[in-house]
């Protein structure tokens, strides 16, 4: 692969070999939290368990945004609420402290008289940054934090990389041939109109999911000119991702799928014209002479989306590898050969990660 640089994953924590109890149970506030994958951001994907004596008395997962966090849903789905006052809640990330569309969720174990809070990582937000943790202990809680940090730093890794970053988690996608193309060259695509389908239907539905998983989805001009792509949700069911399109001339015509106003679109542009916008899209003007991926990343920032999945093409993602601002890479390497054509990008990073799809091998690649 165009990848021949990645690093051999390492291995995995030991932790996980035979864990403690408290690893358990944050193993499992991990699994239940990502059912909030694709909901809940801006907000974290919080997991929250409630043990008695043992045994697991009750569970929640933050909800879509604007609703409840883990730890009320995992207070309300408890039958016996005389229990709370003798149980431990495990969660993944530090109970907030303050008022935003809900209330203090550090309040709420306070209220119900949890005795023990034991927590997988500390919340960087500056309106929590170690205050839940500071009024539960001086409510009289018992109170641990670093339970299986390093699993919980990964699982938060979006929340985190925009709260510490100031930038969405980036990642990058593409598909290449066995041979190394991500397209066939002019004179290929010319004889056909169809598109050139380099991976399998399942490794294409794996996409369709992705997507539901990531408020954003960004690509560039030729992209966009050569495939005229819908960039949603089809072959899996979840929210519609925010289409971040780059058009430095506004040189997509109207009547593209982009411009059809079915999910929130935003166009990055040089030309400052009202007359030449499309009512049903966002636009930001960007110095596209002048470091456009930090540009990008302030205004995907300041639109609140945490992550951003890079579909292409060539240009686009080779600009992210070479600012070095991504966090992960999927590669998909599908069996056909195109001969020639736009060859693969060039990254190098660690390989954690190779899935057989089929006749397609997956390989994820994170930036270390």
């Amino acid at each position: 692969m165009s990848n021949n640089n990645a690093k051999p994953s390492k291995k995995a924590s030991p932790l996980l070999d035979s864990p403690s109890d408290d690893e358990k149970f944050m193993l499992r506030c991990i699994q239940i939290a990502k059912n909030g994958l694709g909901t809940t951001a801006p907000n974290p994907m919080v997991g929250a368990v409630i043990v008695h004596e043992g045994e697991i008395i009750g569970e929640g997962y933050t909800s879509r945004y604007g609703g409840p966090h883990a730890e009320v849903n995992a207070v309300n789905s408890v039958e016996d609420q005389s229990l709370l006052k003798n149980a431990t809640i495990y969660v993944t990330l530090e109970p907030c402290s303050h008022y935003g569309k809900t209330p203090p969720c550090a309040d709420l174990l306070i209220k119900v008289g949890i005795a023990r809070v034991v927590i997988g990582l500390l919340d960087p937000h500056e309106k929590v940054a170690g205050n839940g943790i500071k009024k539960l202990k001086e409510a009289g809680c018992t109170v641990e934090v670093g339970v299986l940090e390093n699993e919980c730093k990964e699982h938060h890794k979006r929340f985190l990389t925009n709260c510490i970053k100031k930038r969405p988690y980036i990642i990058l996608k593409w598909a290449e041939t066995a041979d190394g193309f991500i397209a066939p060259d002019l004179e290929q695509r010319s004889k056909t109109k169809e598109p050139f389908w380099i991976t399998n239907t399942r490794s294409r539905q794996l996409v369709h999911k992705w997507r539901s998983e990531e408020p954003g989805i960004l690509v560039g001009t030729n992209t966009v000119m050569a495939d005229n792509p819908k960039l949603n949700v089809r072959d899996w069911t979840g929210k519609q991702p925010t289409r971040i399109v780059l058009d430095k001339n506004l040189k997509i015509p109207a009547g593209f799928h982009v411009y059809n106003g079915k999910q929130h679109t935003i166009v990055c542009t040089e030309i400052e014209d009202d007359k030449r916008y499309n009512p049903k899209v966002t636009y930001n003007i960007v110095n596209f002479e002048a470091d456009l991926v930090h540009q990008l990343c302030n205004i995907l920032y300041k639109e609140k989306i945490q992550s951003v999945i890079i579909e292409g093409g060539l240009g686009t993602l080779q600009s992210f590898i070479d600012a070095n601002l991504w966090d992960e890479a999927r590669a998909f390497k599908g069996p056909n050969n195109f001969g020639k054509g736009l060859s693969a990008p060039k990254i190098e990073g660690q390989t954690v990660k190779q899935i057989q799809i089929l006749n397609d091998q997956l390989t994820i690649i994170k930036n270390d």
